[in-house]
């Protein structure tokens, strides 16, 4: 890991690092007594500011008015990564390039033999990654699946030891793969179980997930606009929503409505429930509205179009559906708005230390409303008991030059046999892979 003096991490800094500090020699630590955590409107950011260690807390008193800064179009472009660039984390921490050469890396899952799977959705592959060698690299890395068709879910089915199937997320369906552990390549072709996903354009990845007992199947469906609203545009049918199928792909219920674009879905293995990681809508201005992580609740609503963040309606659909606005729920942690929020994963690794048992780790691909960038990181959502408090922390950054020059952003996350943290990052092709070594 490069390191840096402390005089360039600033006041924030240096907060979040004290607060790091204190969390490391307190495993059973309350969240809600972090000292240094940055809230009001010094809670919205942009990539200068982002360092590891650093916590903030965005509530929804700290919305400003639609608005109240212009809409920005702030596209990157992508630069190939400087020399002198690496991604940075917190001290203690190492950071390794574990595989690289891809073409669009996107989702990894873990399986529970421990092999990485990887989603690369140009290629529409499936790859497989097993084992980590003396010099942080995979021992093993094949062709899983091919023939998929702008792929990014990846889900084990039975949930627990012994799974028989490989689900993937199509864009329009999914399929399933027979899968015993230790298989390097499918032993058999694509079952179609869901044989169409409502289409229509607009966001195309779909995440998947099972419940702890198996019963469900939960596939998460993007809107296919910002903020158009369903009552006149059918493309909206059945999107923006968590779906709930059987694992034969029966379709049971929209499990949960109004989330723009649910991207990661993940279950939290101390409750049992589902959460998600949600892009929300754009053009409302640079800190409106925010990205978010959230449990899900069955049956719940979460507002787009017509609202956000509780009764916050949508100043484009103005008067609509005023019967709602008490029936929108309030995210669990609210992130810098247009981060896009991407995968999530739940640590259950032994590597790190304690206090990081059962916290989410989600990817933040970047930022292309807003003046000034922000995301291109990982963060670490502190949870007790499974739950949050609406806190989280930067903990790996440096994907952006001091310039603004994007050469990484992050998209998948999941956590290796070894307890490493592993991410994908479609910027620079590659895998990073982050373990504590201590100090």
């Amino acid at each position: 890991m490069r390191k840096y003096p402390l005089r360039w991490l600033g006041l924030a800094g240096l907060l979040g690092l004290c607060s790091f500090y204190a969390l490391r020699a307190t495993p059973h630590f309350d969240y809600s007594d972090v000292t240094g955590v940055i809230t009001g409107p010094s809670a919205f950011t942009d990539y200068s500011k982002e360092r590891p260690g650093v916590f903030r807390k965005i509530t929804v008193a700290d919305l400003p008015a639609p608005y109240e800064t212009k809409s920005a179009s702030n596209s990157p472009e992508l630069i190939p990564k400087p020399d002198t660039a690496w991604p940075q984390t917190l001290p203690g921490f190492k950071v390794e390039r574990y595989a690289e050469g891809f073409t669009e890396p996107r989702e990894i899952r873990t399986a529970p033999n421990g092999d990485m799977f990887v989603s690369d959705n140009k290629l529409g592959q499936v790859l497989v990654f097993r084992g980590i060698t003396s010099d942080g690299k995979p021992q093993t890395r094949g062709i899983f699946a091919t023939g998929l068709h702008n792929n990014f879910g990846i889900a084990f089915y039975p949930p627990g030891n012994n799974p028989q199937y490989i689900y993937i997320g199509n864009t329009d369906s999914v399929v399933r793969f027979p899968y015993h552990n230790g298989d390097l390549q499918a032993t058999g072709p694509a079952e179609t179980i869901v044989a169409q996903i409502p289409p229509g354009g607009g966001h195309w990845t779909r995440d998947l997930a099972f419940s702890p007992d198996g019963s469900k199947l939960f596939v998460s469906v993007g809107s296919a606009s910002n903020v158009n609203d369903p009552d006149t545009h059918p493309q909206e049918f059945h999107r923006a929503n968590i779906l709930q199928y059987t694992p034969d792909g029966k379709f049971q219920k929209v499990y949960a409505a109004g989330i723009r674009n649910p991207v990661g879905i993940a279950v939290n293995p101390t409750t049992g429930q589902l959460w998600c990681s949600v892009n929300e809508r754009d053009e409302l201005g640079d800190n409106l509205v925010p990205d978010y992580i959230t449990s899900v609740k069955e049956d719940g609503f979460y507002g787009w179009p017509w609202f956000y963040m509780g009764d916050h309606q949508d100043p484009r659909l103005k008067g609509k559906h005023p019967e709602l606005k008490d029936k929108v729920i309030v995210p669990d942690v609210l992130l810098q708005p247009h981060n896009a929020s991407l995968e999530i994963t739940f640590y259950e690794g032994k590597q790190f230390p304690k206090q990081y048992q059962g916290d989410a780790f989600a990817a933040e691909h970047g930022s292309w409303n807003k003046a000034k960038r922000a995301g291109y990181e990982v963060i670490r959502v502190p949870l007790q008991n499974g739950k949050a408090n609406g806190v989280y922390e930067d903990f790996l950054t440096g994907f952006v030059t001091p310039e603004g020059g994007v050469w990484g952003r992050p998209v998948g996350v999941a956590v290796a046999p070894d307890g490493s943290l592993m991410v994908t990052d479609d910027g620079s092709k590659s895998i990073w892979r982050v373990s504590y070594t201590g100090g």
